[in-house]
Parts: structure tokens; sequence; C-alpha cells
């Protein structure tokens, strides 16, 4: 298999370090809220990645952490009136259940960053008996001009970072570059006691630690969204180097932006959407089929009308699995029988003089699939490409399907209409798609989508009407607590002089 190593800049062949066992780690989420049909994107690319290692034999140990303290998480718990603690545990709980609902499986190790403080606090120690870092005001940052790699994962070098700097300097810090690996405790914030001061740590040392923790010095590989090239992935480059002197990760491999026509999707902008209410309005495979459908590492444009053409191709598959185990089931498993009048056994309905050729053509068709669906997934993670492996495959047998002798499949012919589904199902498996019962199950959510998009706007009425009524009399912490829980929820509330305004990303109604 070959890969594209964000490091090298180019495709290379993947052989791991020790024999049919991977490493692999990949960013997880910040529980500071939902995660977004853009962060979708990230963990469902190495939710399939993990997924077609297996398939092809390998036993994959896949570290995915949850990063449960952090600046956003903080500010979330002063928005809301709530520990930051719980602020975590509410959002590692939806981040479950939204992972669930896109069919994601859980990886191998899930640390969270408050679970390693201790070991946080060792590897900072050892930098600093290194030189790489050192201790200002109870901060604690890394020396980025002592390690010579740094910008070569992103390939920016020092002079163009510093010139580019977009933020005044902290006076405190030897450099202007240097960044933070533990942070001194404010007033109210969560801390932990360490040899320079009560604080927490800094974003990237976190995911060091873990991957480190977890995986061992050198990882097979390290994923990630582009987003998190630099500085995150340049940073955790720099500090695990530093301290063991070996390669953090043999191969980096990144996945594409989400767009919203030129802009990146992103929630500073607003032009996001949740990943649950996207599943809910099209079926979890629909949306693993959009995003599948395009190469990882190119951007991909977000839009509705893809993902219900996507929903559409995974009913109209789902629609001829049905139709094969509904038209073979009457055909049993061929049974050892003695030959008649010296033929051999022959399919249903098929005389001596007729030809058999769709019947020998599609089976040896069918022996070539697997092998060319592989063929095509080891070009650098081509899903792309399987995937129009098994819409041939689709189109193929649906053909064959019309060949039944008098319209209806004999033993042969049903047998290899079974095996065509069974490969369907089988080169799904690596990519999470037509493992369902039925398309019903596949595309669950769907159907009500314009019955919950109704009643979510009554809901949600509903809940502004009586915060206006509290609000009227005066009972303002009571509707400060509605305004924070619809908050929690995605829901902005803006108050205007002709009323209250809600907003869910692009969608805006009036109270």
């Amino acid at each position: 298999m070959r890969l594209y190593n964000t490091l090298t800049r180019r495709e290379e062949e993947f052989v791991p370090q020790e024999d049919k066992i991977i490493r692999m780690y990949a960013c997880g989420p910040t529980v500071h809220d939902r995660f977004t049909i853009a962060n979708a994107r990230a963990f469902l690319t190495f939710d399939v990645l993990r997924r077609y290692l297996e398939f092809k034999g390998y036993k994959v140990l896949y570290t995915q952490n949850i990063t449960d303290i952090e600046d956003r998480i903080i500010e979330k718990a002063h928005e809301l009136g709530i520990p930051a603690e719980e602020v975590a545990r509410r959002y590692t709980e939806a981040f479950f259940e939204d992972r669930a609902r896109l069919g994601i499986a859980p990886p191998t190790y899930q640390p969270r960053a408050t679970e390693v403080i201790p070991k946080i606090i060792e590897f900072i120690k050892a930098l600093i008996a290194k030189g790489y870092a050192y201790v200002v005001d109870r901060d604690v940052y890394y020396r980025v001009r002592k390690f010579p790699g740094y910008g070569k994962l992103s390939g920016k070098d020092l002079e163009e970072l510093e010139a580019g700097a977009r933020v005044e300097p902290d006076p405190r810090k030897e450099d202007p570059l240097d960044f933070a690996l533990w942070k001194a405790a404010k007033p109210g914030e969560p801390a932990w006691e360490a040899p320079w001061g009560r604080g927490r740590p800094g974003w990237h040392i976190e995911c060091s630690v873990m991957a480190m923790t977890t995986l061992g010095e050198t990882i097979d590989i390290h994923g990630g969204g582009a987003d998190l090239i630099f500085p995150h992935h340049e940073n955790e480059i720099a500090q695990s180097e530093a301290l063991t002197g070996k390669p953090f990760a043999r191969f980096w491999v990144h996945n594409g932006l989400v767009m919203v026509g030129e802009e990146e999707m992103h929630k500073s902008l607003g032009n996001f959407e949740y990943a649950r209410d996207v599943i809910a309005r099209h079926g979890k495979e629909a949306v693993r089929l959009f995003f599948l459908s395009r190469h990882y590492r190119k951007p991909v444009n977000f839009s509705h009308e893809g993902i219900e053409e996507a929903r559409a191709a995974i009913e109209r598959v789902y629609n001829l699995l049905e139709e094969i185990e509904a038209e073979t089931e009457s055909e049993q498993e061929p049974k050892p029988e003695p030959e008649l009048e010296g033929h051999p056994h022959r399919e249903q309905g098929q005389g001596r003089g007729e030809r058999r050729e769709p019947t020998e053509e599609f089976s040896a068709y069918l022996a070539t699939v697997r092998e060319e669906f592989e063929r095509e997934m080891d070009d650098d993670f081509n899903t792309p490409g399987g995937i129009g492996v098994i819409f041939e495959l689709v189109r193929r047998t649906n053909i064959f399907k019309q060949t039944a002798p008098q319209g209806r499949p004999g033993l042969e012919h049903a047998m290899l209409l079974r095996r065509a589904a069974e490969l369907i199902r089988e080169l799904g498996r690596p990519l999470g798609l037509f493992q369902e019962e039925d398309r019903k199950a596949a595309i669950a959510g769907a159907a009500q989508t314009q019955i919950g998009a109704d009643f979510q706007e009554e809901l949600i009425n509903l809940l502004v009407e009586v915060r206006g009524e509290l609000r009227a009399r005066r009972e303002f912490e009571l509707a400060d607590k509605i305004r924070a829980r619809l908050n929690e929820l995605g829901i902005e509330l803006r108050d205007k002089g002709e009323g209250t305004v809600w907003t869910i990303r692009s969608k805006r109604c009036t109270g």
C-alpha cells in the first residue's frame, strides 16, 4: 500500500515497523461542544483507514485522544456557569453518541488529557533538563530555535514564521516563536501541582504524551486534518523528538478541509452544521458515502444536495441486495447427486443447447473484484476508486440479474447473485457501507427530516416565548438558564427590539 506522507511530500510504500501490527494515532476532539460535520470528516477518514488496514489483515493499535482541558472548555464553563469538568463530561458523552451515530468504531485506546497529567509533568521536566524548555513566572515554554528540524512538516522556515506573527509577542518569552508547554493557573480555572507551580498543560504536549503512552516513542501513522499541520503537529514533532531523539511518526497523513463555497467550514465563521443534525437528515451511510467519494486529501465542498445524491445511491444498492435475497431464497445450495444420462447437473431451466456465456463471464468477473478493489484502495487510500469498483459490481450484477432463465434465477444463477451480494457487503465493510439488514436501517432518520424540522422549530419558538414571559416578569435567572441551555444545544438567541431572534447556524427565525 502506498500513502502520501506529508513529512516527505510524496507517496511512499507503507510498511509498518512491526510485521502485521500498525500503531496509529489521530487527533480527537476538544470537548467544549458537539462536533461539526467538518470535524466528522477527520474522524471518518481515520476510522476507514483503520478498517481498511484491518481488512488487509493487520492488527491496528489505534489511539484517538480526548482533550478535556483547554481554553475553549474553560470559556464554555464560564459562559454556562458550570465547572469546566462538567463541560468536558457532557461533551465527551455527546462525542461518543455522535460518533456512534456516524458508525465510527471506538479506537483501541481513548486516553483523556486529564488522565496523563503526571506523565505530562515528567515529560516537561525532561525537556527542561535537556535545555529545550524554560520556566517564566510559573509558565513553561518550548525553545523552538533549539530544535534544528522545526518546520520540516509544514515546510515553514523560522524567518517566515517570525515575519508572519499576528499577535503581540509575550515579552517574557525568550523568542516570539516559543510555545507554551504549561500554563500557570488563573483564579477559578482547573489546575494541577507541578514543580514550577500550579497550572495546566498546553494543547500540543497533551497529544505527544498520550500518543507515546499508548503506542510508544515512534508510531507508524499520525493523522489529523490539514488545518493541524501547523502549529499543532509541527510542535508535537519538536517536543517529542527533542525528548527521545527518535522520529515521532513515520507517516504523517492529513485529510483535506470541508468548505462552504470559498470558505473553510469553521465555528468562528458561523457556517457550520453539527454532524448529528446532518446524520439525522440524511442517514449515516449517506454521510459516509458523500465524504468517501472524494479523495481524502482534497477539499470537499459541503452540500445537502450532494449528500442527498449519496443517500439515493445507497438506497439503490440496498434495493438490489433485497431483490437478490427475495429472488434467490427458494434456491438451495447444490447437493451432490448422480449424473443423469451421462450429463452433469445443469442450472435449473437450462436445456442442453443453451449458452452459458453470461454465467461464465459473470463468475470470472466476480473472481477479480476484490483484487481490483484493493488495487484502488492501496493507491494512496483511494476511497473514490474503491467505491467505483463497488458500484461497477452493482451495475454488472443488475445486468446479470436480467439474464435469469425464464425471468427467475436457477440454482447456478442464484448462487452467483448471492456471491455478488456477499461481495458488495464484504467490500463495503472497510468503508462502513452496506452493513445494515435493509435500506430502512441504512437511511434511518432521513424519512422523518421534515417532521423533525417542523417539530424542532415549534419547540424552540415555544421556549423563546416562555423565556420572553419570564423576562417580562423579571425572572432573569430562569430566563438566563433557558438561554444557556439552548446555547449549549447549538441554538443562539439574540434579543432585539422586535423580539428574540434564534439561530441554528445558517437557519434564522424570529420568536
